[in-house]
């Protein structure tokens, strides 16, 4: 599903303008975003938790040029399903 058959979903779901559900999946995804940018997580209850994790330094190889490369320390972001989400998904999925 792609974000615009998201935003049509909702809006045929709920009655809400086309438009309006636009602007408030937008200024939900920017808000997680600049959440995370913050280092702040981000929980919904039943549905899930946006989060920053940590990668530690390691080596890896440029396997092209046959060298061994150091990949620096970083955060990412990354998405945690609720166990309900989880548990409706494993059970309705074909």
């Amino acid at each position: 599903m792609t974000k615009a058959e998201l935003i049509a979903e909702i809006a045929n779901k709920t009655g809400i303008e086309k438009v309006a559900v636009q602007a408030t999946v937008e200024a939900f995804m920017e808000t997680v975003k600049e959440s995370l940018t913050n280092n702040e997580n981000v929980y919904l209850r039943g549905f899930g938790s946006f989060i920053v994790k940590h990668r530690a330094e390691k080596t890896g190889r440029n396997i092209s040029k046959n060298k061994t490369i150091i990949i620096p320390a970083h955060y990412i972001p990354s998405f945690k399903p609720s166990k309900s989400f989880v548990n409706d998904v494993k059970k309705n999925v074909k």
